[in-house]
């Protein structure tokens, strides 16, 4: 397939060796096997495969030395039947129309299989984050924002953090729309600072949403998180607070790897002492007590559980045949190629797929959008209450069309068949506007 280079050996997110993936492409495939499988009208399914708007932005911005730069961004609104659309706002210097487009449906399958009343949106510039400054990446931000505008909002639209942004540049964004709007508007984003609208719990929400895909898919072959291995990929935002999290329920998580290296140790990572450990150096690597791995050799490690939480297409079918590890559970979005899930499936290895594992964060980004509306906001454990609560529902729906479409253990398929049919009925109720 022709497209962007995705890293699958190496430190997480460089291209050594690489291979060439559109991710717009596997949603494609993915789509097209769920269809099938529905028995779907061809006609029905081409309305899945066309975001509703795609936009891109040039960017203009002075540096610090004085002088302008210009950067690339985009947003790309998947689908709105059911509710604004709602999507990560990704900093990466590989971010491309492409990958937006995925991200953005991706996002429209997670919110239809959670139950949660939003579509999917995704946004992203191509930018390296860490080679600007503060003030230059503020400037970036607002620019973004006053771009596009129009085309966001609580009622249109609604950004989040992703790779390489966090709150601080959702309070950016808010303050931009505010200030264009005349008045205070904390619901055009989620992910913002708790003091001005932000959610407790909503840090930790995808992490603590793959606590519960991990127990509930080992709980379902007969196996309990205590008695897990866990390698994980990636320690950013997402899986450091998964590995925090799962560990604190008792797994063993053996492996880790971020972009300076990775590090394992077989009786188990202290996370709290790795975490201050990349705090003070800037990386895990080198961590004491641990030996030294690579991207590589973690995704192939004999483990229990491997849960990928970088970025797209690291498992593919250059090392699908060596994966080891008897679960996958996602915790990026699309780390799985459709030659990789291939071969993965001939194996007996399952996969968790990301659009129920890592949907946690949307869940509680929902729970943020709903408190601004209210003005009434939950307690910590209220919010991680009602996550439980929607994670374990939507993994229900998830094992009961496995049983009624005879899918074996294919629960990506599964995921989307639930998804799709959601989001075609409520396509035929609305109708076609014309």
């Amino acid at each position: 397939m022709a497209g962007q280079v995705r890293a699958v050996g190496g430190p997480v997110g460089r291209p050594s060796p690489a291979i060439n993936d559109n991710p717009f492409d596997d949603v494609l495939e993915q789509v097209d096997r769920a269809a099938r499988v529905l028995g779907l009208d061809p006609h029905e399914v081409e309305l899945l495969k066309h975001p509703k708007r795609q936009v891109i932005v040039s960017l203009p911005v002075m540096m610090d030395d004085g002088f302008p730069r210009v950067f690339t961004g985009y947003r790309v609104l998947h689908d709105n039947t059911r509710g604004p659309g709602k999507g990560g706002l990704r900093y990466h210097p590989d971010v491309d129309l492409d990958e937006v487009k995925a991200l953005a449906a991706w996002m429209s399958w997670k919110c239809a299989l959670l139950d949660v009343a939003f579509g999917g949106a995704k946004g992203g510039i191509t930018v390296t984050p860490s080679e600007l400054s503060a003030g230059e990446l503020e400037r970036l931000t607002r620019r973004y924002a006053a771009e596009i505008f129009d085309l966001i909002g609580p009622e249109v639209d609604i950004p989040a953090p992703d790779v390489g942004t966090d709150a601080r540049v959702m309070a950016w964004i808010m303050d931009t729309y505010s200030m264009k709007r005349g008045y205070t508007e904390p619901g055009v984003v989620t992910g913002k600072p708790l003091v001005l609208g932000g959610s407790l719990g909503r840090e930790a929400a995808t992490g603590r949403g793959l606590l519960v895909a991990t127990r509930e898919a080992l709980h379902s072959v007969g196996r309990r998180v205590e008695s897990a291995r866990i390698a994980v990929q990636g320690f950013g935002n997402v899986g450091s607070n998964a590995a925090r999290i799962l560990a604190g329920a008792g797994a063993t998580i053996v492996a880790i790897s971020d972009v300076g290296g990775g590090v394992l140790r077989s009786d188990g990572l202290e996370i709290a002492a790795l975490l201050r450990h990349r705090q003070e150096h800037g990386s895990i690597a080198g961590f004491p007590g641990s030996e030294p791995i690579t991207n590589d050799e973690l995704l192939t490690l004999d483990c229990d559980v491997l849960i990928p939480a970088a970025l797209e297409g690291q498992l593919t079918e250059d090392n699908a045949d060596r994966i080891r590890a008897a679960l996958i559970v996602e915790g990026a979005n699309g780390p799985t190629t459709v030659e990789a899930d291939e071969i993965l499936a001939a194996r007996g290895i399952r996969v968790v797929p990301d659009i129920f594992a890592n949907a946690g964060g949307v869940v509680v980004s929902y729970f943020e959008w709903v408190q601004d509306r209210y003005g009434y906001y939950w307690t910590e454990a209220e919010v991680n209450a009602r996550l439980e609560e929607k994670m374990v529902a939507a993994y229900g729906r998830l094992m009961a069309a496995l049983e009624r479409f005879n899918l074996g253990h294919d629960l990506r398929t599964a995921a989307y068949t639930v998804a799709m049919e959601r989001i075609l009925e409520a396509r035929r109720l609305r109708g076609l506007y014309a």
